[in-house]
């Protein structure tokens, strides 16, 4: 089990920038494919971006395409994920997740380690 916990959240406005981070365990962190998922409230789960961990391929999806960037730092074992040009509708509960069966997937089910979450708000 991989240990991930997410930093960064916080409340800003419309139009703003926040980049959150995601410290994950482990020795072999280079190989997992990993994920940032949000969650607002009487919504489903829904992916937001991935990345695998050697080539560093990434996925988006297409409402965040660029706007939002994932990144890692696999010397520092933490992913990252830069939002620019916040959105009211981008007000969720992200959470950062770890596969180590998967390079990368947009499918939560494919990822066998979630962090605890954190909110980010946008005000209009």
């Amino acid at each position: 089990q991989v240990q991930l916990v997410e930093s960064g959240g916080g409340l800003l406005q419309a139009r703003g920038s926040l980049r959150l981070s995601c410290a994950a365990s482990g020795r072999t962190f280079g190989t997992y494919g990993m994920g940032w998922f949000r969650q607002a409230p009487g919504q489903e789960r829904e992916i937001v971006a991935a990345i695998s961990g050697i080539t560093k391929t990434t996925y988006y999806a297409d409402s965040m395409k660029g706007r939002f960037t994932i990144s890692r730092d696999n010397a520092k074992n933490t992913v990252y994920l830069q939002m620019n040009r916040l959105k009211p509708e981008d007000t969720a509960v992200y959470y950062c997740a770890a596969s180590t069966r998967r390079s990368y997937s947009s499918q939560s089910g494919q990822y066998d380690s979630w962090g605890q979450g954190t909110q980010v708000t946008v005000s209009s």
